[in-house]
């Protein structure tokens, strides 16, 4: 199809000839229907990931690491307050129990760590100082603790005996 110049009156100078206005609104046209046969008549494509999307998690990490260390090293990176530090771990551990990846102490690892923790603020100066009283009353809670401990240690211990003594006399008898 050729485009001619239009001649006075607006006509084209030959029949099958189109004006631009002509031209405009059946490409408009074409457009449209096919795009409603893509739709109905096309599967539509799948998208591919871009980007950080694309990447395997080792490969985010390593690049948010970098990130991260370079805002350091700039003095542009956020640093937590101990108030804000506090709020993001105790959410994190509110999350990852609800998860269900929450690490759970045993009671060596918990004390390891309070031992840690304790060392710590006394090298920084910000442990808490006991009163003579606070001591006392700390220190016999523990010695109690620890006595009811051992006394249900052995009690559970008297019972499983009882149940071993008992599943002998029955293979026995």
């Amino acid at each position: 199809m050729r485009i001619l110049p239009l001649q006075s009156g607006g006509t084209p100078t030959q029949q099958g000839d189109f004006s631009m206005a002509d031209m405009s609104t059946n490409q408009e046209h074409s457009q449209k229907e096919l795009a409603s046969k893509a739709t109905t008549e096309q599967p539509a494509k799948k998208t591919q990931k871009r980007g950080f999307a694309s990447m395997s998690k080792e490969q985010q990490r390593e690049i948010a690491s970098m990130g991260g260390k370079a805002a350091h090293e700039k003095g542009t990176a956020h640093e937590f307050t101990p108030e804000e530090a506090r709020e993001a771990g105790r959410k994190g551990g509110i999350a990852a129990h609800k998860k269900g990846t929450a690490h759970e102490f045993t009671p060596e690892e918990a004390r390891e760590a309070g031992r840690k923790g304790g060392i710590a603020a006394h090298e920084k100066g910000t442990a808490h100082e006991f009163t003579p009283e606070e001591a006392r009353a700390a220190g016999s809670r523990g010695g109690k603790a620890a006595h009811e401990r051992n006394l249900n240690r052995d009690r559970s211990s008297s019972r499983e005996r009882d149940v071993q003594e008992e599943q002998q006399h029955e293979k026995a008898g």
